[in-house]
């Protein structure tokens, strides 16, 4: 696994709405915006899966997603890919479930998705455009 630096941990903490993408086995894409989005280490990022239909059976038959972290406060972005593993309990799972109750009982906290970061890319245009960060 790989880990951000400094500069990105910062730029993640300013993002309010990430979009969230995932394939299926056979490589049909799909793509949503996620708010429950923590970043819980310098190589975990947690997302709570509320709604999940499409991005959950991605998951479920190809476990890698793609986080891209971009907005005005940023000055910048770059795009996050990781391995996903599924949790529907334990502690991991207690505590996203919580802080997704905490915000209002709208939110079912179905699962908790561990996305383990494995690399990191340059997004914005000019010749270091889709280069490898970390």
């Amino acid at each position: 696994m790989v880990k951000l630096t400094e500069d990105m941990k910062e730029a993640f903490s300013k993002v309010q709405i990430f979009p969230f993408a995932t394939a299926s086995k056979a490589g049909i894409p799909n793509v949503i915006p996620i708010g429950m989005c923590k970043l819980v280490d310098d190589e975990t990022i947690w997302v709570t899966d509320n709604y999940f239909l499409k991005t959950r059976q991605n998951l479920d038959e190809n476990p890698v997603a793609s986080i891209f972290v971009w907005g005005p406060e940023v000055g910048g972005c770059f795009q996050i890919k990781g391995d996903v593993e599924i949790k529907t309990s334990g502690d991991d799972y207690d505590k996203a479930h919580a802080g997704a109750k905490a915000k209002g009982d709208k939110f079912p906290a179905k699962a908790l998705m561990v996305m383990k970061i494995t690399d990191v890319f340059e997004c914005k245009s000019g010749d270091d455009a889709g280069k490898k960060l970390v």
